[in-house]
């Protein structure tokens, strides 16, 4: 077994994944979706530091520019299953002129990494390259094989990231079981005294929808009662303001009994009679890791309809960005077919199943006793995600995914206003953290 007693991370790792982060955050690579991303530059200069690191890393494509990355870490224990540790190397826009920095400047100032990915999640990215490296100095090697992959469009359809990689290059992952990535293992302040990180143990399903509202064309001075904008329109409404039943799996149950017990609130998650909402009503912020996750959702997001203002269209679309909890799928096909009525069609525009994973299981213990090795005051928690990562096309082959991308951040830093938001940044300090915590849970798993 790999000795976890003493760490190999060293001043220059921690000086590394400063300038890592800040150096892929330069590397602009937005993801403004229909293709239109090129991560090749991120995608060499990964592979360059892994190269640097001893490993053999692969360039992969599925369309030109749009590169992925994989190498993996021999471990000690050869019949030991293998573990993926998996980053994205897109982003989302960022708008220049919204931003205090430029977005993609990678500015360190006052102990603070500024710019587009600064969590979502370049951090991580870094984060990986620095044990990877610091490993090699050290002459260290984890129990079980690791393989790294840097995927591609995560911030899209993942067609050209991890969904090619799982279907064409499977081999790769060979031994692969379990997997971590992105959103978890992250400071949430609860209250005065009351850290957590929330460790994410399943994922919501995606289900993007496309509607279609045909009706008869005409003039806009005519009664029309089959007008295509005014059944769009009512359909979107049912669907905006409609109540979805409560819908409680397991890893949000094991959340909602360790946030309960951590405020000291009496709470039987499995009663028949057992009130979410009354009990969220009492966990204060903590309420909202657990709050979009008891339902499926479904908010509509983009309307089309018309060229005229005096021209009655013959048709119209929407688009409803829909979630499903895991085994809600029958429910949400159900629930669209009534809510749309007779009048409007329904397709997936996007689908990705949801996911859980054992919150009892000696990994999730891994995970645990690592963040509190280096902050024995935190609170662990289990969480589910609202939304959804590349674990959703690395599960096909069989690997359970975490979310796990360790960062102690201050009071007041809100975590979640950087995801995809405007002046994302992560402290200096944060990083040095989860590379420490990172380092520690690899080599113990």
């Amino acid at each position: 077994m790999a000795d976890v007693t003493t760490t190999p991370i060293d001043s220059r790792a921690l000086d590394e994944v400063v300038t890592f982060t800040s150096e892929l955050i330069r590397i602009d690579t937005t993801n403004r979706g229909g293709g239109d991303c090129r991560e090749r530059p991120a995608a060499e200069y990964v592979a360059e530091r892994l190269a640097d690191a001893g490993l053999e890393p692969a360039l992969l494509e599925r369309t030109p520019g749009r590169t992925n990355v994989v190498a993996r870490i021999e471990g000690t224990e050869p019949s030991a299953d293998a573990l993926l540790v998996h980053g994205h190397l897109d982003v989302v826009p960022a708008e220049p002129d919204d931003w205090s920095v430029h977005p993609f400047s990678g500015e360190v100032r006052d102990g603070v990494v500024w710019g587009r990915g600064a969590v979502d999640m370049k951090n991580m990215d870094a984060m990986v390259l620095a044990v990877a490296r610091a490993w090699k100095r050290a002459g260290v090697k984890p129990r079980r094989d690791i393989v790294i992959a840097y995927t591609a469009d995560e911030e899209a359809s993942a067609i050209d990231g991890s969904d090619f990689l799982a279907s064409t290059h499977a081999g790769l992952f060979d031994g692969c079981t379990e997997g971590i990535s992105e959103s978890g293992a992250f400071t949430f302040h609860a209250g005065p005294g009351t850290a957590l990180y929330p460790i994410a143990a399943g994922e919501r399903g995606t289900a993007w929808l496309k509607l279609t509202a045909h009706g008869r064309a005409g003039h806009g001075s005519k009664v029309n009662r089959s007008n295509a904008v005014t059944r769009l329109a009512e359909a979107v409404s049912r669907i905006g303001g409609h109540e979805w039943p409560v819908r409680l799996v397991p890893t949000v149950r094991a959340a909602l009994a360790e946030l309960a017990a951590l405020h000291k609130i009496d709470a039987d998650v499995d009663a028949p009679d057992f009130d979410v909402d009354a009990l969220m009503g009492k966990l204060g912020r903590a309420a909202a890791l657990v709050e979009p996750v008891v339902r499926n959702s479904a908010n509509p997001t983009m309307l089309d309809a018309g060229y005229k203002l005096n021209v009655i269209p013959g048709h119209a679309t929407a688009y409803v960005d829909g979630r499903t909890v895991p085994g809600g799928e029958d429910e949400f096909r159900e629930t669209m077919d009534r809510l749309t009525g007779p009048d409007v069609e329904w397709e997936y525009h996007h689908q990705e199943i949801a996911l859980q994973a054992p919150v009892d299981s000696p990994t999730f213990a891994k995970l645990r006793a690592a963040i509190e090795r280096f902050d024995p005051e935190g609170h662990v928690v289990p969480f589910c995600m609202s939304g959804g990562t590349d674990a959703k096309q690395f599960s096909r082959l069989g690997i359970t995914g975490y979310g796990f991308s360790p960062l102690k951040l201050p009071p007041g830093f809100d975590y979640a206003a950087m995801f995809h938001g405007v002046d994302e940044r992560v402290p200096v300090d944060a990083l040095h953290f989860g590379v420490n915590v990172l380092d520690h849970y690899l080599r113990s798993a």
